[in-house]
């Protein structure tokens, strides 16, 4: 049973402006709540930081295309580097391929191409990446990972393709070359 005075000719308007009211402010109360970002967990980015020293000027590179192996090369090298190893990698079960090193004083760039069972897939090939801190990431969008090698210096690693694997180790001194350098890999599809 309705109270008294609200049953009237003009009680219908007044409930019906005061459900009105109510439902605005329920809206602006769930806008306010939502816009604010009240209980939402902020995703945590990890950005692989290197030491900060500048990258080479890649006009200043030296030479402009650097052959590795098996048609892998690289379009981009830091200047005044020279190649002083590399050849067919020592013999392993699934394993073959070639490397590359590249040094000038303390400086240097090592390169390995590994062809076979070794690299099938990632979660394979990935176990052979022996890094301290190992954070994940992407050379050209295939995932890679990226940390301190334990003998010193920066070294990233990734799968190319099914079959292939690569990897590339820096001084400290070039470690803000490192991913530059494993973007400019080029390989046959």
């Amino acid at each position: 049973m309705a109270p008294d005075g609200l049953v009237t000719a003009h009680g219908g308007r007044w409930r019906a402006a005061l459900a009105l009211a109510a439902l605005a402010v329920t809206v602006l109360t769930i806008i306010v709540i939502f816009s604010s970002g009240f209980g939402r967990t902020s995703p945590v980015t990890v950005v692989p930081t290197l030491a900060p020293t500048p990258p080479s000027t890649p006009a200043a590179t030296s030479p402009g295309i650097t052959v590795v192996a098996d048609n892998f090369w690289l379009t981009y090298l830091p200047a005044g580097l020279s190649r002083t190893g590399g050849g067919s990698i020592a013999p392993e079960p699934g394993v073959e391929g070639g490397w590359a090193r590249y040094a000038a004083g303390s400086s240097f760039v090592e390169v390995q191409v590994e062809h076979g069972t070794v690299a099938a897939d990632w979660e394979t090939y990935r176990k052979r990446a022996v890094l301290a801190s190992p954070r994940e990431t992407t050379v050209r969008g295939k995932p890679a990972l990226v940390g301190r090698h334990p003998s010193g210096g920066m070294m990233i690693a990734w799968l190319e393709r099914t079959g292939t694997g690569a990897w590339i180790r820096v001084s400290d001194t070039l470690s803000a070359d490192l991913l530059p350098l494993a973007a400019s890999v080029q390989a046959p599809a």
